[in-house]
């Protein structure tokens, strides 16, 4: 039987934790060994939270001390290029949190540095969630037809402040504060992407960027307009400080083709037209769902030597809208 793979963890913030549930789901097939991070706290707690035997202060301490099969990047974005580098250089295949780096600019760079050091998948994992998989399936199997029109809404309260005067998206993510790119590189990269895969390519046409909330460096509210290869038109409107929404963050979609639509409202997506089809899902159980698959898809395609979804080079497709948002709505100038 083959021995598990020896992960290594960077980063034991916030997101850390959804890592390491779904690398416990394969027991059988990974086992993260260490942790790295500049906290002893945050180390000390996941060690404990998830039996890792290794704490470390640092990924270099960590990769001079133990030997390891690959990597795992929950650090910062800021730090992404560095880390990713740094195991390129053992020749160790890495798992990286998106966006591979804070610009397509560097991203660019990084994807070709590496390129023939290691093998490098993005974790964007948005795309792995059940709802987005299912409605994948039924854009294959033909269930609407030819697209002819897209719209992906996400508004949320989130950084408007509660009865207890706390910003909910805030307190749970504080680092948003200080972004000076926030909700599309943030929050709206996951949704680009997702569309990017269940279109096809995308081009920008017109985006127009606002901020709210004076608690952010960033933009809070986003309208972007694309188009797909084929010509259909494809918008989002998107806003974290939408006045009468919850402060949980839903998407809603509506794809609309010559012979059907498929809509998801939140938990649930439906297919209407010639082929009607309809799916409930819960909610909670696909947030950490689409980390387990992400993670799973890793593991299997290092496993069966396959090339994986999110490889460098499309990641840098998703990083080529988000870069053309902020160009074409002139949001560094106006900052």
């Amino acid at each position: 039987m083959t021995q598990p793979l020896r992960i290594g963890l960077i980063g034991a913030g916030m997101v850390s934790r959804h890592h390491l549930i779904a690398w416990a789901n394969l027991p059988d097939q990974a086992r993260v060994v260490a942790v790295a991070d500049p906290s002893a706290d945050n180390a000390a707690r996941r060690a404990s939270e998830f039996a890792i035997p290794n704490t470390y202060a640092s990924a270099e301490a960590m990769l001079a001390a133990i030997e390891l099969d690959a990597i795992d990047i929950a650090a910062p974005r800021e730090m992404h290029a560095p880390l990713v580098r740094l195991a390129a250089k053992r020749h160790l295949p890495v798992l990286c949190q998106k966006p591979l780096a804070p610009n397509l600019s560097e991203a660019t760079e990084l994807a070709a540095e590496v390129a023939d050091q290691t093998r490098l998948m993005v974790h964007e994992n948005w795309r792995f969630r059940g709802y987005y998989r299912d409605a994948a399936a039924w854009l294959r199997e033909g269930r609407i037809g030819n697209i002819k029109q897209e719209q992906l809404t996400l508004l949320t309260s989130g950084v408007l402040p509660g009865p207890d005067g706390l910003c909910p998206a805030l307190e749970r993510q504080p680092f948003m504060r200080r972004e000076r790119r926030m909700l599309v590189a943030e929050v709206l990269i996951h949704h680009l992407d997702t569309l990017r895969m269940l279109l096809g390519p995308l081009r920008v046409t017109a985006a127009r960027l606002s901020r709210s909330s004076d608690q952010l460096a960033g933009e809070d509210g986003a309208a972007i307009q694309l188009e797909t290869g084929n010509g259909a038109g494809v918008s989002v409107f998107a806003s974290f400080a939408a006045h009468g929404h919850p402060a949980t963050q839903v998407d809603r979609l509506e794809i609309l083709g010559d012979s059907g639509a498929i809509r998801l409202d939140g938990p649930q997506l439906t297919c209407s037209g010639a082929s009607p089809k309809e799916q409930t899902y819960d909610l909670t159980t696909e947030y950490q769902g689409s980390y387990n698959r992400t993670i799973a898809h890793f593991v299997n395609s290092l496993r069966d030597n396959t090339p994986f979804e999110t490889a460098p080079q499309d990641n840098l497709e998703t990083l080529r809208l988000v870069e053309d948002c902020y160009r074409l709505s002139g949001w560094e100038v106006l900052r």
